[in-house]
């Protein structure tokens, strides 16, 4: 007996010995540290407060209540949105069905069997030759044991991939309704543009005419008035471009509403939109790890990825589950239901991986692979995320001083016009000089209207690049400033 005992002692530890191991590897990707990404020195005259993120509703802010109307409609019926949606409920029933794993499963079956055995393979006296009824019930029941954490790593994996689906869910959200302010702020500046082309197109007209009647008392030659042509000319594209302007921006909208191009049509002109008035908050690399829907979902991307690590290497461990059967059979016309027809097994079993071909060994240097490339990342969306907000931040900057400048230039050029009406109105200087003054104001007036688009358009990229009034739930904030670049086993 001892001889046995010692033998089978040997065998079990030369068989640990044997099987596959896990030693060497590892990911090698490190989660950058948000307070390394210094902003202090390029965000230094920006105004700071703690209450810079970006409302909800910031929309609202932009002071046009049609605007708040056509974003709620996207919300409501955009299809894109049903994509992320969709791919929201398929984690989370994906983070059930991992959930599910961990306990053990029950299930109950019956049968009811008729069968001839033949006589060569049975004889008479055990049912050959003779049509006979088999019956049975039976109830199972087994459970895997998770000794090493590996099914409760892979609902946590699971459950990470439904939180970041379920962040990207809200991205979308943010991303359909800045596109939606995004297109009706190019609205508001094709109408702008309308207007402008409009009066340079009466401009050019009543100045050709005056050349005509120039030419005909024999003060102009055809030159000025070929030239008066051009002008005209020109001014009728930019109506005709302006016009097409304001048809794209509407069939924008259209597509972002999730309608027809019908329902652009009833778009009407856009009021005058006034630019956010936006601040940083203090401290930007760190907070804006938990306001940044895509930083949000790459670090639990990177967090999944690191459980995921973890099922890898139990799969190396032993494996231990527990299985039992109970249940009734007879043959013939005996009545199932009695004590003798009752059966039962029970018993656990165990397994060990010995050899595979290196089929574990590989999956794992997988998983790592793709945790460090969930890191990669992470770091990448991080870093463009902290700089787009210095970036719009200083264009945004860079866009009131143009329009204040530009608003210097309008103004001059409107003083300079109608100091050029009085002159034709007290006989001083001809009409036609003062259309060529007011061609300036026009192009003022032409400049001014795209800067200040410019400016509506570059707080909206701000407030995206803000977050556009993210808010996660507590768990998605706490992973966002976790600081370990280790996935924990």
């Amino acid at each position: 007996m001892r001889l046995q005992l010692l033998a089978a002692a040997t065998g079990i530890t030369l068989a640990l010995a044997g099987c596959v191991s896990s030693g060497g590897l590892h990911p090698s990707g490190s989660l950058i540290d948000a307070l390394s990404l210094k902003s202090d020195r390029s965000l230094s005259n920006v105004k700071v407060s703690p209450a810079a993120w970006p409302a909800a509703d910031w929309w609202t802010g932009l002071g046009d209540p049609q605007l708040s109307a056509l974003i709620a409609e996207a919300l409501k019926d955009n299809p894109s949105l049903g994509v992320a949606d969709s791919r929201a409920r398929q984690a989370q029933a994906e983070a059930g069905a991992a959930d599910a794993q961990r306990g053990p499963s029950v299930n109950a079956g019956a049968n009811v069997i008729g069968q001839r055995l033949p006589l060569t393979a049975a004889p008479p006296d055990l049912g050959g030759g003779e049509f006979t009824w088999f019956k049975d019930a039976r109830a199972s029941f087994s459970w895997g044991l998770d000794l090493w954490g590996g099914k409760r790593a892979a609902w946590e994996a699971a459950l990470g991939q439904q939180r970041a689906a379920e962040v990207e869910q809200q991205a979308a959200r943010i991303e359909l309704s800045t596109n939606v302010a995004r297109a009706y702020v190019q609205l508001a500046y094709a109408y702008d543009q309308q207007d402008v082309a409009k009066a340079e197109h009466e401009r050019a007209t009543t100045a050709r005419e005056l050349t005509q009647q120039r030419v005909a008392a024999g003060l102009d030659n055809q030159l000025q008035l070929k030239q008066s042509d051009t002008e005209v000319a020109n001014a009728d594209q930019q109506v005709a471009a302006a016009n097409r302007a304001i048809d794209a921006a509407r069939s924008s909208l259209s597509v972002l509403l999730g309608k027809g191009p019908d329902r652009g049509l009833e778009i009407t002109r856009p009021q005058m939109l006034q630019p956010a008035a936006l601040a940083v908050p203090a401290n930007l690399p760190m907070d804006l790890m938990g306001h940044r829907a895509d930083v949000v979902a790459a670090r639990w991307q990177v967090e999944a990825a690191g459980k995921e690590i973890k099922v890898a290497k139990t799969q190396f461990m032993p494996n231990v589950s527990i299985s039992a059967m109970a249940g009734v059979a007879a043959a013939g016309g005996i009545n199932p239901l009695q004590l003798p027809a009752r059966f039962y097994t029970f018993g656990p079993s165990f397994s060990l991986p010995l050899f595979d071909g290196g089929r574990l060994r590989s999956n794992l240097a997988g998983k790592d692979a793709q945790y460090d490339q969930a890191v990669a990342q992470y770091n990448q969306t991080l870093v463009r995320a902290v700089n787009e907000v210095a970036d719009d931040y200083d264009a945004v900057q860079s866009a009131q001083e143009q329009v204040a400048a530009q608003q210097r230039a309008v103004d001059a050029a409107t003083q300079a016009w109608q100091l050029a009406e009085q002159r034709y109105k007290a006989g001083v200087g001809s009409y036609l000089e003062a259309l060529i003054v007011r061609q300036q104001l026009l192009a003022a007036q032409q400049r001014m209207a795209a800067l200040t688009t410019q400016q509506v358009d570059l707080s909206v990229q701000l407030i995206q690049a803000l977050g556009g009034g993210f808010r996660p739930q507590q768990g998605a904030a706490d992973v966002a400033v976790q600081s370990s670049s280790e996935p924990s086993l």
